[in-house]
């Protein structure tokens, strides 16, 4: 995930300079180096004078950009403006539609679709307590449709439950199960991240995959997140 990262940092700084900005990234990572104390360092011996924060998470929820932007304060960072979430900016989905399209047509154009789009699961008390993140993936969700095939399928699904609550569902796995069940050919994108890590590398290409061949799918194709 990090060297991921590094490169969309990268990425960034080099499209700011060439629109005349003087700006350097600096990654802050919420459970593995760099934190944010070493974050807030480096923006300090840099000379910052004006901070942007902006979360890698597509959709607000409480438990991960509020709980970044936190971990920022919590460090001693200074005053920020911050990007709250994009689930809906136009490049954001017209680069997702491009890469699930041409994942598609690699794939050999298969017919009988079913999109499914995962995102990372959230207990169901969470929402219930007011976080916006499952209606924010609602919106991307929507906002997507509209540049995919009218005669596919789209369904959201939620991944990587862990503990005793009630999560948000369906459930990835159990979507996975009945779109084979149904006959349906298995496309399924990460919808919520935006780079490559366990979530996706694990889970989606292995550990869900493993599901759709036990269900005889037609067949199980895993658009790219989008780096």
């Amino acid at each position: 995930m990090l060297p991921e990262t590094k490169k969309q940092a990268a990425a960034l700084d080099a499209a700011l300079s060439s629109r005349g900005v003087s700006a350097r990234s600096f990654i802050c990572m919420r459970y593995w180096s760099p934190f944010a104390k070493q974050a807030v360092r480096g923006v300090r011996e840099w000379g910052a004078d004006r901070v942007v924060l902006l979360p890698l998470y597509p959709q607000f929820s409480t438990t991960t950009t509020a709980s970044s932007v936190k971990s920022w304060r919590d460090a001693g960072g200074d005053e920020a403006i911050t990007v709250c979430c994009y689930p809906t900016a136009d490049k954001f989905i017209r680069a997702h539609a491009a890469l699930i399209l041409e994942t598609w047509e690699k794939a050999g154009r298969p017919e009988n679709v079913r999109l499914l789009l995962s995102a990372h699961g959230l207990p169901e008390q969470v929402v219930a307590d007011g976080d916006p993140y499952q209606w924010q993936v609602e919106q991307t969700t929507a906002a997507l449709r509209e540049f995919l095939p009218a005669e596919w399928e789209v369904e959201i699904c939620y991944q990587s439950r862990v503990g005793p609550l009630k999560w948000i569902g369906p459930a990835t796995d159990d979507s996975i199960r009945q779109a084979a069940r149904d006959g349906k050919a298995i496309m399924i994108a990460p919808i919520a991240f935006v780079s490559e890590h366990i979530e996706t590398l694990v889970e989606l290409d292995h550990e869900y995959k493993l599901i759709a061949d036990e269900e005889n799918a037609t067949a199980y194709i895993r658009a790219p997140a989008l780096g």
